[in-house]
């Protein structure tokens, strides 16, 4: 019995410790592909189904995320023009509340980072639900609306996000593994979420 127990930890272990390195090699290949910023959606979406298919024991391969990550960037150039937008306007903010002068500038840089960071959580929910031929605005209809009521997961996904820049800000090599760190828990997240629904409806 102790015998069994132990082989079980240690099978959990390397589990658990495989799956750590697919995220972090996972994080490696969605800074490749995020590279020109506007393919960042898509760039999530295919890291997010890279980590799916690992975990369900699927082919899940550099060509198999390219392929995806194709297919992303094919229906959601849309999106990746409406986050690059997003983001220059969150940099042209903090440049401006950077400035001596400006009233109240403490506050304003504080709702700035609050609202990034629940923007990037709903695209995170979002990008993990992706499959080959969803749309954007109905994936991102759908993060808005379990963002809202999964407050645990958005918690988790607040957090990750808050720790990802902490890290980068830190030393922003570290952004790359961290990257992927924060897909799998976008993909834990869908993954308690679906879970959740499939309790409920028994």
């Amino acid at each position: 019995m102790v015998a069994t127990a132990a082989r079980a930890r240690r099978q959990a272990f390397g589990e658990g410790f495989a799956l750590f390195a697919e995220c972090l090699l996972t994080g490696a290949w969605f800074a490749l592909a995020a590279l020109p910023v506007v393919t960042v959606p898509a760039a999530l979406a295919a890291a997010s189904r890279h980590l799916r298919a690992y975990t369900a024991g699927e082919p899940a391969s550099w060509g198999v995320f390219w392929a995806d990550f194709r297919a992303a960037w094919r229906g959601g150039r849309p999106a990746g023009l409406a986050t690059t937008g997003a983001a220059l306007l969150l940099l042209l903010n903090l440049a401006v509340l950077a400035q001596e002068g400006v009233p109240g500038r403490a506050g304003f840089a504080l709702a700035t980072f609050a609202v990034a960071d629940l923007a990037l959580t709903v695209l995170l929910r979002a990008a993990a639900d992706w499959e080959p031929g969803s749309r954007w605005r109905d994936l991102s209809a759908a993060a808005v609306e379990h963002t809202r009521t999964d407050a645990g997961g958005t918690g988790l996904l607040l957090g990750g996000v808050a720790v990802l820049a902490a890290a980068a800000w830190a030393l922003w090599l570290l952004a790359v593994p961290m990257a992927g760190c924060l897909v799998g828990a976008a993909v834990a997240v869908r993954r308690r979420r679906l879970d959740r629904e499939a309790d409920a409806g028994e």
